[in-house]
């Protein structure tokens, strides 16, 4: 993979659980306004990865990371590290629509009141913003003060989606976002993601091949907690290098 561009990159990172271990000597970079995908089957690594790229595993007991994540020219697992910040710029969002059970707009407002922003008219302008980018404006606009547990799946991620953007992130990393979601509105979240990567680094966890193939520039193929192949998409599909690789792409197992 061309490291030109690069935003972030793993170096050697290795991940336990307890003693299990569960990510082996992973080294990769993603690039600037550009998909990755990362694939592979159940208990690959993928999700665990994406968590380590914001912290997200912090929250996990017994956990061991060894290995660098550098973000902006600081490893992220410094000890000086401001976590908080870092998911700020490093947004997630997750498999299952989770919405705060708050109102449309304080949902998406939640981030900027936590830094202290007040000022109604800038919320207000960030609202709009963020609900547009997320493609979820129109049918949201007329009901903003109510419960976000009311929309539909679809209208709730794109909420989700709404909220991680409200703060302006550098990256956005999504576990399967569209896995519990119908075909309609996993298609809206696709075309969300291909308006968005203009403007932010995307890294999303899919199980759905065609996904992949759709909506990432690079696609990353993951197996018993190694990096197995990572390569611009059209390379992965069409001309893999690896065996493994090729046997996952057709179906041979997973």
């Amino acid at each position: 993979m061309d490291t030109t561009n690069s935003i972030l990159s793993v170096d050697n990172l290795n991940l336990y659980y307890g003693k299990k271990h569960a990510l082996y000597d992973i080294t990769m970079s993603f690039r600037k306004q550009e998909i990755t995908a990362l694939i592979g089957p159940s208990g690959s690594g993928k999700s665990t990865l994406l968590r380590s790229l914001n912290r997200m595993n912090d929250l996990i007991p017994n956990i061991t990371i060894t290995g660098n994540v550098m973000y902006k020219g600081g490893n992220i697992y410094s000890p000086n590290m401001d976590v908080t910040n870092l998911r700020k710029e490093i947004g997630m969002v997750f498999q299952q629509p989770n919405p705060f059970p708050f109102s449309i707009y304080e949902n998406v407002v939640y981030g900027l009141k936590l830094k202290g922003v007040k000022d109604k008219a800038t919320l207000d302008e960030v609202v709009e913003k963020s609900l547009r980018d997320a493609a979820v404006w129109e049918e949201t606009k007329d009901k903003l003060h109510q419960s976000a547990l009311g929309l539909s799946g679809g209208q709730q991620q794109r909420v989700c989606i709404a909220r991680a953007l409200a703060v302006n992130p550098e990256i956005i990393l999504l576990d399967e976002p569209t896995s519990a979601l119908d075909p309609i509105s996993s298609g809206k979240i696709e075309s969300t993601l291909l308006e968005l990567k203009d403007r932010y680094t995307i890294i999303t966890v899919t199980h759905n091949m065609q996904q992949a193939s759709r909506i990432s520039d690079n696609t990353a193929f993951f197996l018993d907690g190694k990096l197995v192949e990572y390569d611009k998409t059209k390379k992965i599909f069409l001309n893999p290098t690896q065996q493994e690789t090729e046997d996952y792409i057709t179906g041979k197992f997973g």
